[in-house]
């Protein structure tokens, strides 16, 4: 089953958190697991952003949040929000369009 986490951050570091991103993924090229990702900005709340990430399995998110690259990145994140960053992790159960 597939299965998504969304990130929900508040951030007036956006280009920061960007940079951030860029290195994950040249260090994580050829090994992380993810299959697609969204970066999204809510348009009713300034400096809000959520990330939309998918994998094929929980089991192949679990493997990236276990690859050094990810923790590192995660800490850094959280150090650049404004508030700690909201988690949601879902089983993707219907794909329509």
């Amino acid at each position: 089953m597939k299965f998504v986490q969304m990130i929900e951050m508040r951030t007036s570091r956006y280009d920061d958190l960007v940079t951030l991103a860029n290195e994950w993924d040249k260090a994580t090229e050829g090994v992380n697991t993810v299959t697609r990702e969204l970066v999204t900005s809510d348009r009713d709340r300034p400096n809000t952003y959520v990330m939309i990430v998918e994998f094929d399995s929980y089991e192949d998110a679990q493997k990236n949040n276990e690859l050094p690259a990810t923790n590192e990145i995660s800490a850094k994140m959280a150090e650049l929000c404004d508030e700690p960053p909201v988690f949601r992790n879902l089983d993707l159960i219907e794909r329509r369009h």
